[in-house]
């Protein structure tokens, strides 16, 4: 395959990421941020990589999968490579059972997860009690125990994308000319810029708020959703709760009482955590296209350029994904993104 040139604009996790698979198969990079890598919504504190649950099969559930799916592989050459852990690890994911109607549907979700999961994960259905003493609160007394969640740090797997792609000879510039291919990962403001440029909401930023606890549960723990909360536990010793979505805020990256009510849920679903630490309080916002899934493909804007956007909530998730079909069309003019994911199902 002949040498590309390819410019990444935004150093986000899929903006880093493309970086990466282009890299990887050969193509001279350039990425491109005037605040630095891991700057927004990639700088953030939680790190859930959870899948969507198993039914009502579409496209975005399926990338999703495989995307999760290719995530061991995928971190592991970045750790390789540049020395650099991003702290991730499949170590699954806990939930209370509410009530006997969905103890029913969580049961029933067991048996379509086989076909689907195609046998590389389980969604399981367990007495709390077995589990032992870091399982949520639940009122039935069962949880919904998955094998596919992960968990990373964020800043930690933007470091180590960084490190990696040093190794290449590529580093994160502020501004420099266009060179080959384009493609713009650019969070919020690329979102924005497109809302005011076609005088239509094509996306926003969502508001989070997150915490860091100094809280040490052990390195295959468990990740745990409760009460609309992830509880995410590091391999540092710390411990991520979040996150609040906000769509109406005064101050984008401030902290207030709903983290703190947040942070008092998780204490409430997991009585571990009560006394912990709490070290960090980060909030930031969130590009979310108004599809809701990823934005990839050709840039509404910028005729034979590209754009990658909108990874709201599944950023990390998706990214290794995100990167591959970005370079598969990029370098090789191959198409496989989803139709739900392309630019003008959010036009």
């Amino acid at each position: 395959m002949a040498m590309h040139d390819v410019t990444v604009r935004g150093a986000g996790i899929f903006g880093l990421s493309i970086a990466w698979a282009c890299a990887r198969r050969g193509a001279r990079v350039q990425v491109i941020d005037p605040h630095g890598p891991g700057a927004g919504a990639s700088g953030g504190l939680v790190g859930a990589l959870a899948p969507h649950v198993p039914e009502n099969w579409n496209d975005k559930k399926a990338f999703q999968f495989d995307s999760l799916i290719m995530a061991q592989a995928f971190w592991d050459q970045v750790r390789e490579t540049g020395g650099v852990s991003s702290g991730y690890g499949r170590t699954g994911r806990l939930q209370p059972i509410a009530d006997d109607k969905a103890l029913a549907l969580a049961q029933a979700r067991a048996e379509t997860a086989v076909p689907l999961w195609q046998g590389r994960a389980q969604w399981r259905v367990r007495p709390a009690a077995d589990v032992g003493p870091w399982a949520p609160v639940s009122p039935t007394g069962m949880v919904i125990h998955d094998t596919l969640s992960a968990r990373m740090s964020p800043r930690r797997a933007c470091a180590a994308l960084v490190a990696a792609l040093a190794v290449r000879g590529i580093e994160i510039v502020p501004e420099a000319p266009d060179r080959g291919q384009v493609v713009h990962a650019t969070g919020v403001a690329g979102l924005q810029d497109l809302s005011a440029a076609l005088d239509k909401n094509i996306g926003n930023g969502v508001k989070g708020q997150a915490a860091l606890l100094r809280f040490e549960a052990g390195p295959e723990v468990p990740q745990i959703f409760a009460d609309a909360v992830h509880i995410i536990p590091h391999d540092d010793g710390t411990l991520a709760i979040g996150s609040t979505s906000e769509r109406d805020y005064d101050d984008p990256h401030g902290t207030d009482a709903g983290l703190d009510e947040v942070i008092e849920r998780a204490r409430i679903a997991v009585p571990l955590l009560h006394g912990a630490e709490v070290i960090e309080r980060w909030a930031g916002l969130r590009p979310r296209a108004r599809s809701r899934a990823p934005m990839l493909g050709a840039h509404p804007l910028h005729p034979g350029q590209f754009i990658a956007n909108g990874g709201f909530k599944i950023g990390f998730g998706m990214a290794p994904k995100v990167a591959e079909v970005m370079a598969d069309l990029m370098l090789e003019g191959r198409d496989t993104i989803p139709e739900g994911f392309r630019p003008e199902a959010s036009l």
